[in-house]
């Protein structure tokens, strides 16, 4: 018999792993971006920023600008996908409750046939010639049921797991949602500020340097008395210093708004200048507000859903203690012609237990009372800084409400003020530079108003963010700016069953008549 040389097949089998080798280090090499990637990264990114965008028609309103900031902010799209992909993962989980039924055909072929022989046990000597009873060729075709109760429960436990995790994903999204709405309320009445005082403030802004002006003039000439001229000079630079500090905290405003809003850059942005709306007069007890944040929080909720899914861990860790019952039903097919029967039916039932397993009841026990402890306590932690927000915010409402009715009589008495300049006003430098300080003072308090109007709003916000009201309906027809801007009106203002505890006392009190709509 002619033997095969052995060099050649080793070399041929090294050359084989040299470049299996070769072929597996190039899949695991990683290439860095280059900078065309990059480019087009960012302009791709650049792109689904603004993309698909409802243009700005005219002046926007608080509801308007919160329906933008929720469908176009970033994070609460993002927010959206996770709670949208949690809801596809858990029907996918559902699907593995069910028994695998399974459809399998394939063919086989060999070389030589099968088979054997057989010897006797006593005298070792061989009983049969050699025989087969498989074909070398042939077709196999099977169709199975299969189910196992193991499988089965913790597919149960695991698509209650994923649906809890959806809730949690929702509970997220829902808050983003109130802090979306907060930091509009919060930056959108200082804009509307910014927007009201921005050409008075540049005007005032132009006289007084002109004012400072005639007051060095004044000082060389001596019209008045050095200490006088000093101190008024002082007085006019103090209210530029705050004039400026205060437009710069309204302007910023405006760039916060349009970021929240994620206005392409170059938007125009102008504000509708409606009549301010009374804020609510809360005289609800602390402890009906804490029991209403202590219900709707989703903070909250979120920790009670991932207690759950806690459970949940260690109710699957349980379940694979239990003996296991499968089940088998199939049908089979074999063309090999040396069957007797090419087509049967099976049917199998299998109990299983793996007995050193139920050692570890006691410790899953244990564990169990661990972790719901864990649980509690950390939700109850955190109702304890739930509860400190809705006190700190209660109290900052309140002491708001009393700056703005402080600035509202601040305001009053500086429009008396510059209204008796004004009409004492005569020819002489030192009564128009009154009337120029009478003006500084009337608008520093205007400045000084518009931010306690907007503090109060930020801190109604603040208390109705921390509370855990929702901002918009279960359900929303459509999801164009208008309509969302509807929803959002109605659900904040509207009284439902979960508001009637508050609202029905929340009285409207109307806005001081020295406010802007009557200063203006």
């Amino acid at each position: 018999m002619r033997r095969i040389p052995r060099r050649p097949a080793r070399m041929t089998l090294l050359l084989s792993a040299s470049l299996l080798l070769a072929a597996c280090g190039s899949l695991t090499q990683t290439k860095p971006a280059t900078a065309d990637e990059m480019r087009k990264r960012v302009v791709d990114d650049q792109v689904k920023m603004y993309t698909a965008q409802e243009p700005v028609t005219g002046p926007i309103t608080f509801y308007e600008a919160a329906a933008r900031a929720l469908k176009y902010n970033l994070d609460y799209r993002l927010k959206l996908m996770e709670s949208a992909l949690a809801s596809k993962i858990r029907d996918v989980s559902a699907y593995e409750m069910l028994p695998r039924l399974v459809e399998s055909a394939g063919y086989t072929a060999r070389n030589n046939d099968s088979g054997g022989t057989s010897i006797g046990i006593e005298d070792r000597t061989v009983s049969l010639r050699p025989s087969t009873s498989e074909e070398r060729y042939h077709k196999l075709n099977s169709l199975g049921l299969s189910w196992s109760l193991l499988d089965f429960g913790v597919a149960y436990y695991r698509t209650q797991q994923k649906a809890d995790q959806m809730l949690m994903a929702d509970e997220r999204r829902r808050k983003v949602e109130q802090n979306v709405l907060q930091d509009v309320r919060n930056a959108y009445w200082r804009a509307l500020a910014a927007q009201r005082l921005r050409p008075q403030v540049d005007e005032l802004l132009d006289r007084t340097r002109k004012a400072l002006d005639a007051a060095r003039q004044a000082q060389d000439k001596g019209l008045l008395p050095r200490q006088e001229i000093l101190a008024y000079q002082r007085a006019l630079l103090d209210s530029i210093q705050l004039l400026t500090v205060r437009r710069q905290d309204l302007e910023l405003a405006q760039s916060e708004l349009a970021a929240l809003m994620s206005l392409p850059p170059g938007s125009p942005m102008v504000l509708e200048d409606t009549e301010e709306k009374g804020l609510p007069d809360m005289n609800v007890s602390e402890q009906k507000l804490e029991t209403l944040a202590l219900e709707h929080r989703p903070e909250i909720m979120e920790e009670w859903y991932r207690k759950r899914v806690n459970e949940n861990d260690l109710n699957i860790a349980k379940a694979q203690l239990w003996p296991n019952v499968s089940l088998d039903v199939n049908t089979q097919y074999d063309s090999n012609a040396y069957l007797y029967n090419n087509t049967w039916n099976a049917i199998g039932l299998n109990v299983s237990i793996n007995l050193l397993k139920l050692l570890q009841y006691p410790s899953l026990n244990e564990e169990q009372d661990a972790q719901a402890a864990t649980d509690d306590m950390r939700r109850i932690a955190l109702s304890m800084a739930i509860l400190t927000q809705v006190r700190v915010g209660n109290l900052r409402y309140r002491l708001a409400r009393e700056e703005l009715n402080y600035a509202d009589e601040s305001l009053r008495v500086d429009r008396s003020l510059l209204d008796y300049a004004q009409a004492a006003k005569t020819t002489s430098l030192g009564s128009e530079l009154e009337v120029i300080r009478a003006e500084g003072r009337y608008l520093l308090s205007r400045y000084q108003r518009e931010a306690a109007y907007s503090d109060t709003q930020a801190a109604w916000g603040r208390l109705y963010n921390s509370i855990g009201f929702d901002v918009l309906p279960e359900s929303v027809e459509k999801y164009d700016i208008k309509t969302l801007a509807q929803a959002i009106h109605q659900t904040v203002m509207a009284t439902p069953q979960l508001r009637s505890d508050i609202l029905e006392k929340a009285v409207p009190v109307p806005i001081s008549a020295s406010g802007p709509a009557a200063t203006q």
